[in-house]
């Protein structure tokens, strides 16, 4: 993991097609402000993955856009499981959102620059 500064950090994961096959390693930059992950096309391209649907999407400056979407293998640490990526421009930072944290049970420590298990929350009325 390499420090970003602003209590931001990046972390090492890997990233594959659906089936969960050629993974690639890359760095991500931890943003719980993201709802989704966002990988740059060009590396999703070159693991086989196509767009699945268009949504719209909500910038950090208030614009709104649309985007392509496609489900994806992820992988941190050992562990692997599906998460939903966000066609990201060309050679653009990986972003890793909190749909894929929560799907891990796993949250920013932006402290120590590092994420930590959680356990799942259940709440009845």
């Amino acid at each position: 993991m390499v420090g970003s500064g602003m209590g931001h950090f990046r972390v090492t994961v890997q990233v594959g097609n659906r089936a969960g096959e050629g993974f690639e390693r890359i760095e991500a930059l931890v943003d719980t402000g993201a709802t989704y992950t966002w990988i740059p096309r060009d590396v999703l391209k070159q693991l086989g993955v196509t767009p699945e649907e268009e949504w719209p999407f909500v910038l950090a400056d208030g614009r709104e856009v649309r985007y392509p979407v496609a489900w994806i293998q992820i992988q941190i640490g050992e562990r692997a499981q599906p998460t939903i990526a966000v066609f990201g421009e060309p050679e653009s930072e990986p972003i890793l959102g909190v749909f894929a944290l929560e799907g891990f049970r796993l949250a920013a420590d932006p402290v120590n620059r590092r994420l930590i298990s959680i356990p799942g929350l259940l709440k009845t009325a």
